[in-house]
């Protein structure tokens, strides 16, 4: 079978991490928690455009929560998950597993699975950590969710970076404290130049022209016949966003870059693979 072929067979994982433009780990010196509520949201605007996006290939697609958002706008994830999206969960208040005590975990995970439970109606069986903050000093954060009634978490990123990630870990789906535990689903990698390259979204969609995402993941579906697993914020389609002031450039840079052209390669992207939920790609 050649490349092509394969790649409008394979199916792949479309989840979106829902937090706000406010709440995101580069600006958490700039924007304290305390005033979170303070803040205008426009998560539900953005939302309501990810939907038609998605609606456009009768795409379903993985939403990964924080349970702060869904405490406020219960209806918008009644909404997603009626229309048939999975619910996961993203933690509470966006803080970095790195930054919390095994017990502070543990009342962050089980809150969110809750609250997310309780409005959608459903059970919610996977979860992202904030930033990708699991790693190999705190792999304990795992025995946790599985303790929790996880079954899968997506927070294990396989690249070298400033803020995250484990390079040496697996690549593809693997249970990184056996079988009895939660699945491991890391972000998509493609292998090049003896490291791992990002090739999963966020930033480095943005980043990337997008013949270069394309062609990525042509290469996961087509040559190493694995699923990707893509993911973006719902801010990342938001051009009019507030502008933060008194961040640095690095900071700046990976926020704001190439905002204008979300939509319209997320467009491209949706229509030129395979998309579903992750619990069906890899729970069935």
């Amino acid at each position: 079978m050649n490349q092509i072929n394969t790649c409008t067979l394979i199916k792949n994982a479309m989840t979106i991490d829902v937090e706000d433009y406010f709440q995101v780990s580069a600006f958490e010196k700039h924007i304290p928690r305390s005033s979170w509520d303070s803040i205008p949201c426009r998560v539900e605007h953005n939302i309501e455009k990810i939907l038609g996006l998605l609606d456009e290939k009768q795409i379903k697609a993985t939403f990964f929560t924080l349970g702060w958002i869904a405490e406020r706008y219960p209806q918008m994830i009644k909404r997603m998950s009626e229309n048939g999206h999975e619910i996961a969960s993203h933690g509470w208040g966006h803080a970095r597993v790195t930054d919390l005590t095994p017990s502070e975990f543990k009342e962050d995970i089980i809150r969110s699975k809750a609250v997310l439970e309780e409005i959608s109606s459903r059970a919610v069986v996977g979860y992202r950590a904030p930033s990708f903050s699991i790693n190999r000093k705190n792999l304990w954060a795992l025995d946790c969710l599985a303790e929790a009634g996880y079954r899968y978490s997506s927070s294990i990123y396989p690249v070298q970076h400033d803020h995250y990630g484990m390079p040496d870990a697996p690549r593809f789906a693997y249970f990184p404290r056996g079988e009895s535990g939660v699945l491991e689903l890391p972000v998509t990698t493609v292998r090049l130049w003896g490291r791992n390259v990002p090739a999963g979204g966020g930033g480095y969609f943005r980043l990337w022209p997008y013949t270069v995402s394309k062609w990525f993941i042509k290469r996961l579906n087509g040559i190493e016949s694995h699923a990707a697993i893509f993911y973006f914020h719902p801010w990342e389609i938001d051009v009019d966003q507030p502008r933060q002031q008194g961040v640095g450039f690095k900071t700046r840079f990976r926020h704001y870059l190439n905002l204008h052209r979300m939509e319209k390669r997320l467009r491209a992207l949706i229509h030129d693979f395979q998309w579903d939920r992750v619990d069906k790609i890899f729970l069935n």
